[in-house]
């Protein structure tokens, strides 16, 4: 028997127990022991539930128990887990999370006193909920050099741009009815500008480059200011549009990192990931391009990805899975160097085509029916600073997307 620790009874934390009590005798054949929770930490009481047999409210119950050898931390947030978990991994227990804020922030240091300690710190749930991405670019992709991982990795912004493409509503709709529908945060911030997707591709720059990526680093921008007429013009140009996050290598040593709203077409492996669901695309030199799809959020997808990584830990105890994550940060390409199209959207006037002529030279006007008293176009390929420049020197901007095709 393998004793375990889950730290947090939330929504995941539940999640971990329910799957763990579901399919623990097929996890015991995996595991090659049964796994038994043998505490669950939590600062709340939960009257009624089997869990208060094992509940605690003092971590160094955990920590001085000498029989638990896995933590499983699903608090949430840099403090108290940052403590918690580095701790957990001093006294000699590996540990799993699914905290993308921890990983992002510390998981080069906590990997490291990880293989100091011949333990494991394992976190597949941080990045893609319930679609495997951290083991297969660990294991399964190792025989490359990955060139680009661009992901659509935040379930709530996913839906909201679905539920504007499908059904016409603006931003403010859309997020009022994720919500409703529970997709979607009270404080929907950290989605819906972006930050949550930001620290995800940080965490996987920094395992397919091998070097810290700090998300403070990396361009975000969020979907606040896509419009219901901007979803119109891109169904006229056969487009969707996604809130992509980043990485790509475009030579031996350079790596640009952005999140911002990309439009995409049909051809782009991307394209048909709709509603709540996540997709990571991964190109490598050798294997080519490789698509993982699925549930990139919610309780039950989450937690098995918890509990996979709880099974890899048990089946090595005592042996640390190598990861390659050095804490020497990567300094990524200077975002403004970075080459892109750009559709947008002016106030039209008498002289404005010729305006855009002069600044842009020759471009693709976009006209949608329904949309008047503008000049939509998409500009030729040009540095992410010519655009600044030329944004400076032209009058009534109303919006600008970047463009993929």
């Amino acid at each position: 028997m393998i004793n375990i620790a889950v730290l947090g009874y939330g929504t995941i934390g539940s999640g971990v127990v329910e799957v763990l009590n579901t399919n623990g005798e097929s996890i015991k054949k995996r595991a090659g022991d049964r796994i038994n929770i043998k505490y669950v930490l939590d600062l709340r009481e939960f009257p009624g539930d089997p869990v208060m047999e094992k509940l605690v409210h003092d971590v160094n119950i955990i920590l001085e128990d000498p029989e638990v050898k896995i933590i499983v931390e699903v608090m949430g947030g840099v403090n108290p887990a940052y403590k918690f978990v580095k701790e957990s991994l001093l006294r000699g227990k590996s540990v799993i999370t699914s905290n993308k804020e921890l990983v992002a922030k510390h998981g080069a240091e906590l990997l490291d006193l990880a293989k100091e300690k011949n333990l494991n710190f394992l976190f597949e749930a941080s990045v893609g909920g319930g679609i495997p991405i951290i083991r297969p670019l660990n294991q399964s992709l190792t025989a490359d050099e990955i060139v680009e991982i661009t992901g659509i990795l935040n379930g709530t912004t996913n839906y909201i741009l679905s539920k504007m493409s499908d059904d016409g509503m603006e931003f403010e709709a859309a997020l009022k009815n994720a919500q409703n529908m529970g997709y979607a945060e009270r404080n929907p911030e950290a989605d819906i500008e972006g930050h949550d997707s930001c620290r995800k591709i940080a965490i996987l720059s920094s395992l397919a480059f091998g070097m810290q990526v700090d998300f403070e680093d990396i361009y975000t921008e969020g979907i606040t200011q896509i419009s219901a007429a901007d979803i119109k013009y891109a169904k006229a140009l056969g487009a969707r549009i996604k809130l992509f996050a980043s990485s790509i290598r475009e030579n031996d040593k350079s790596v640009y990192a952005m999140v911002a709203p990309m439009m995409i077409k049909v051809n782009h492996p991307l394209y048909s990931v709709n509603d709540v669901f996540n997709g990571i695309f991964v190109r490598g030199n050798v294997i080519g391009d490789v698509m993982f799809y699925g549930s990139g959020a919610g309780k039950l997808p989450t937690a098995s990805a918890v509990v996979a990584d709880v099974v890899d830990a048990a089946k090595h105890l005592g042996t640390n899975i190598w990861t390659i994550w050095s804490s020497k940060k990567l300094e990524l390409t200077d975002i403004n160097q970075v080459q892109h199209r750009f559709f947008v959207r002016v106030k039209d006037d008498s002289s404005m085509e010729n305006k855009i002529k002069s600044l842009f030279g020759e471009v693709e006007r976009v006209i949608v029916e329904g949309v008047q008293d503008e000049y939509a176009f998409i500009t030729p390929t040009m540095t992410e600073q010519d655009m600044k420049e030329k944004k400076a020197n032209l009058s009534g901007m109303i919006s600008m997307i970047r463009v993929r095709f």
